[in-house]
């Protein structure tokens, strides 16, 4: 077999492995909307369909970590191919915490459903949701990157981290105000501050996927540096 039918065969299966980070992407970014849409509804239907996909998304992490590992063993990649098939691993560990934290969120709103409290909650359910519109699309962002390896799109994920960091100190705020004029809230209340950080975890986790592309291209970890920083060691 020639060395030329290797390498097609070597890319087409980099390029499946790419197909399948991005449709476990997709699949945990669908998680996250449905699940503040759980909270936001208080539907335990939906809340319930995000637990199931919670498997699929796990099941696929295995699944792909195992072909990877296959890949490395038979191909011997060279060195920004095994950049790439380490990236990948990473980024997987990444998507599955996403839908842990999806599924977080869904086990609230079960229990906000199981103990009555929903229909007596009156907290800033809509801040949370403004939140988690701003982390899913930075996981969409960050997604788009990694399908066009696009550093540029890598770092401006990276420089918009802050936004949601901002939202979730706002909305810890509120909750405490929440708590401290109202002590009923305060159940309801801890548990949307654990909603809120499984938010700010997404956003986090849409950042470590920017970084790893940034990895992928230019073989420099830009881990704990700051965008500023990261602009200049990727020049």
């Amino acid at each position: 077999m020639s060395d030329k039918h290797l390498s097609s065969q070597f890319d087409t299966e980099l390029s499946g492995i790419s197909t399948r980070v991005l449709e476990m992407g997709g699949m945990v970014e669908s998680q996250v909307e449905q699940a503040v849409y759980a909270l936001s509804t208080f539907s335990g239907d939906v809340a319930a369909d995000v637990l199931k996909v919670e498997e699929r998304v796990n099941a696929m992490e295995v699944e792909i970590d195992r072909d990877l590992s296959s890949i490395i063993a038979r191909r011997q990649p060279t060195a920004r191919d095994l950049r790439l098939l380490i990236a990948v691993s990473k980024t997987i560990g990444n998507l599955e915490r996403i839908g842990d934290e999806a599924a977080r969120i869904a086990r609230t709103v079960v229990r906000l459903l199981g103990s009555g409290m929903s229909s007596r909650l009156r907290l800033p359910v809509t801040d949370l949701s403004f939140e988690a519109d701003l982390a899913t699309r930075q996981l969409r962002k960050a997604l788009d990157a990694f399908a066009r390896l696009d550093v540029d799109a890598a770092v401006d994920v990276l420089r918009t981290d802050d936004q949601i960091d901002q939202e979730f100190d706002g909305l810890m705020r509120k909750l405490i105000t929440y708590m401290m004029e109202d002590p009923r809230t305060i159940s309801s209340s801890i548990d949307l501050v654990f909603v809120a950080k499984a938010i700010e975890r997404v956003g986090d986790h849409a950042k470590n996927l920017a970084e790893q592309i940034i990895y992928i291209v230019k073989g420099t970890d830009v881990r704990h540096n700051p965008v500023d920083a990261v602009r200049d060691l990727v020049r």
